[in-house]
């Protein structure tokens, strides 16, 4: 038996929602098909594609180890749509701006 070592666990990988590691299963799973992966989840195939592309922008942030945790926090909540673009590029220029002040 191997023994796992979390250490050994790549970031990205612990940055993803359970949802994002079961899709990820299930598009190896599906040899790469997105047309495969829409039909296991009953979607369109733009639908899963929309999905790939945001987990593809989340493991993106998450290998950005130059952010600061807060940063990469608010660039996360705009890749899940939890916030407006929009929103997340204000918070991030007010929070370096608050921080070039101190």
């Amino acid at each position: 038996m191997v023994e796992l070592n979390i250490d050994k666990i790549p970031r990205w990988i612990l940055d993803l929602e359970l949802e994002d590691i079961s899709f990820i299963k299930n598009f190896i799973l599906s040899s790469g098909s997105l047309k495969e992966v829409a039909k296991i989840y009953d979607v369109s195939y733009p639908t899963v594609r929309l999905r790939l592309d945001k987990l593809i922008q989340k493991i993106k942030l998450s290998d950005n180890k130059q952010d600061e945790p807060f940063i990469t926090f608010i660039k996360g909540l705009a890749v899940d749509s939890k916030i407006e673009l929009e929103t997340a590029k204000l918070i991030i220029e007010k929070y370096n701006s608050e921080k070039r002040n101190k």
